[in-house]
C-alpha cells in the first residue's frame, strides 16, 4: 500500500489505506471541477464563513489533531499542538484578508481608465509532504480556496490519517462536495493528474527530485506551478553575537521537528574568534536532549518520521565521514525501539565531500569555522539551496547588511521565527520558486486580468 500509518515510536503498523481506483479518481476530479463552477462565483463572505469555521474547529479540536500527527510521524506532542494552532491561524488569516488582497488595483494610463482584476483559474493540484501534516495543507487551502479555486491534494504516504482528518475538517465546516478533495493516489497516478485538462495549476512541497519531475510536467502542459523544495540554511554567528541568545536558537533551529524542517538551521557558520565557545556550548546542549515517547510532554527528543528516513540519514553521515568529515557528536541510531537518531555534529567538511552540498533532513548539524564576516557570507552563498538563513550579531545594521548579502528567499536577524501567516515563505535556486503565505501566497493561482476603457477614435 502507498498509504500506511506506521508508528515511528515503535515501528508498528497502525492502519493501511488502498490507492483509489481509476473510477474513483474520475469521480473525484469531476466533482472538483463541478464545484469550481459554483465556488468561483461564491462571494468572499460566503467563502470566508466556511474557512473561518474550519479554523475555529481546528482550534477547538487541537488536541485530537495533534494526537493523530504525533501517532503517524512522531512529532513531539507540544510541537504538534503548536502546528495545529498555527494552521488554524493561517486559515483565519485568509478568511479575513483575501478580499482585500484580491481587490481590483486601479492603474493610471495616459488615456482612459484601467484596472487589474484577480479571478480564480480552476482546480489546483497540491502535492504535500509529511513533515508538517496540517500546516502544509492549511497554507495551500487558506489562500487558494479563498481565491475561488478548488483543491485536489496528494498528501504523503506516511500520514494518511492526517490527510483524511484535514479533508473531514473542511467537510464539517460546511465545504461543498469537491471544494477540497484528498487523493490517495500512487506516484505514477500523480503524473497523470498534472496532465489532466481539468487541473489548472500545480503546487508542491518536497524534494528537489520530486520538484523537478512535477515542475517539468507542469511546464510541458503550460500550467502555472509553485515549488518549495527544501534547503540547507546557514546559521551565521558573528564575533559580536550574544551567545546566551544564540545557543538556544541554534538548538531549536536544528532540532525542532527532530531536524526535519526545510528551513531548519543546517549549516552553522561561525567566525573563528567565537567558534570554540559556540561549539562547546552547542555540543553540550544537544547532548542533553533525551529520547522518549513523543506523546510525553517531558520528551525532548522524538523519533524521526520513519525507518526509511533514519536509514537514509545514517547513510549520509557514514558517507560524510568516509570522505573526510569528523564527527564531534552522535552519528548513530539510538539503541531502543523506534526510529531514533542521536543528535549529531559533523565538522571538517571539505568542498569535495558530498556533505558540503547535501541537505541533511534530520538531527545532524554541519559546523564550519570562518575567518570573518566576508568569509561567512561567501560560504553561506556557496550552496545549491536558497531557502532561508539567519545571522546573529548585536549590531542590527550589520545584521541587515549580511541578510541582504546572503542569497536566499528568507533571512532572519537574531531569530528564526517564520511562523506568521503574514510572512511570505519560499526560496530560490534548488529551493524552488513561488511564495506561500502572506499577500504573495494568494496571488500564485489567480488570473491577473487587465481591463482598460478608452473612448477615442482608432489610429489612422
Amino acid at each position: 500500500m502507498t498509504y500506511q500509518s506506521l508508528s515511528p515510536f515503535d515501528g508498528k503498523l497502525i492502519k493501511g489505506f488502498p490507492d483509489i481506483t481509476q473510477g474513483e479518481y474520475e469521480s473525484k476530479l469531476a466533482k472538483a471541477q463541478a464545484c469550481y463552477e459554483t465556488w468561483r462565483h461564491t462571494s468572499y463572505g460566503d467563502r470566508a464563513a466556511i474557512i473561518h469555521k474550519a479554523s475555529k474547529l481546528l482550534h477547538e479540536q487541537a488536541d485530537a489533531f495533534a494526537h493523530t500527527m504525533t501517532l503517524e510521524m512522531g512529532k513531539r506532542i507540544s510541537e504538534a499542538r503548536g502546528e495545529v494552532e498555527f494552521s488554524a491561524r493561517i486559515l483565519e488569516y485568509y478568511a479575513k484578508h483575501a478580499e482585500r488582497f484580491l481587490a481590483p488595483v486601479h492603474l493610471d494610463p495616459v488615456h482612459g481608465k484601467a484596472h487589474m482584476q484577480s479571478s480564480p483559474i480552476g482546480v489546483i493540484f497540491a502535492v504535500e509532504p509529511w513533515n508538517f501534516p496540517y500546516y502544509q495543507l492549511a497554507r495551500v487551502a487558506g489562500p487558494h480556496l479563498m481565491a475561488g479555486n478548488t483543491l485536489v491534494v496528494k498528501h504523503a504516504g506516511i500520514v494518511p490519517q492526517c490527510a483524511l482528518a484535514f479533508e473531514h475538517l473542511l467537510i464539517e465546516a460546511g465545504a461543498p462536495v469537491g471544494l477540497y478533495t484528498n487523493l490517495f493516489i500512487s506516484h505514477e497516478q500523480s503524473d497523470h493528474v498534472v496532465d489532466d485538462p481539468r487541473i489548472k495549476g500545480v503546487c508542491l512541497t518536497g524534494s528537489v527530485a520530486a520538484g523537478r519531475s512535477i515542475a517539468a510536467a507542469a511546464g510541458k502542459a503550460l500550467k502555472p506551478s509553485s515549488m518549495e523544495l527544501g534547503g540547507s540554511d546557514a546559521f551565521i554567528v558573528l564575533e559580536d553575537a550574544d551567545l546566551d541568545l544564540t545557543i538556544p536558537w541554534a538548538v531549536w533551529g536544528r532540532m525542532y521537528n527532530c531536524g526535519q524542517t526545510c528551513c531548519a538551521a543546517k549549516r552553522f557558520i561561525v567566525v573563528e574568534s567565537v567558534a570554540d565557545e559556540f561549539i562547546k556550548r552547542f555540543q553540550t546542549a544537544l547532548s542533553e536532549l533525551k529520547a522518549g515517547d513523543p506523546m510525553d510532554e517531558a520528551t525532548t527528543l522524538g523519533p524521526m518520521s520513519s525507518e526509511a528516513a533514519l536509514v537514509q540519514l545514517l547513510g549520509q553521515v557514514k558517507q560524510a565521514v568516509a570522505k573526510g568529515a569528523r564527527l564531534l557528536l552522535g552519528g548513530k541510531r539510538i539503541d531502543r525501539p523506534g526510529s531514533y537518531m542521536e543528535p549529531s555534529i559533523l565538522t571538517d567538511i571539505k568542498p569535495d565531500n558530498p556533505a558540503f552540498r547535501d541537505e541533511f533532513f534530520g538531527p545532524v548539524a554541519l559546523f564550519f569555522r570562518v575567518k570573518d564576516e566576508a568569509a561567512a557570507i561567501a560560504l553561506a552563498n556557496d550552496c545549491d539551496f536558497g531557502l532561508g538563513g539567519s545571522v546573529w550579531t548585536r549590531d542590527h545594521d550589520r545584521g541587515h547588511r549580511v541578510a541582504s548579502a546572503v542569497e536566499t528567499g528568507m533571512m532572519f536577524i537574531n531569530n528564526i521565527d517564520w511562523s506568521d501567516p503574514e510572512l511570505p515563505f519560499g526560496g530560490i535556486k534548488d529551493s524552488g520558486y513561488g511564495r506561500e503565505l502572506g499577500d504573495m501566497g494568494i496571488q500564485q493561482f489567480v488570473n491577473k486580468k487587465l481591463v482598460r476603457c478608452v473612448h477615442e477614435k482608432a489610429p489612422v
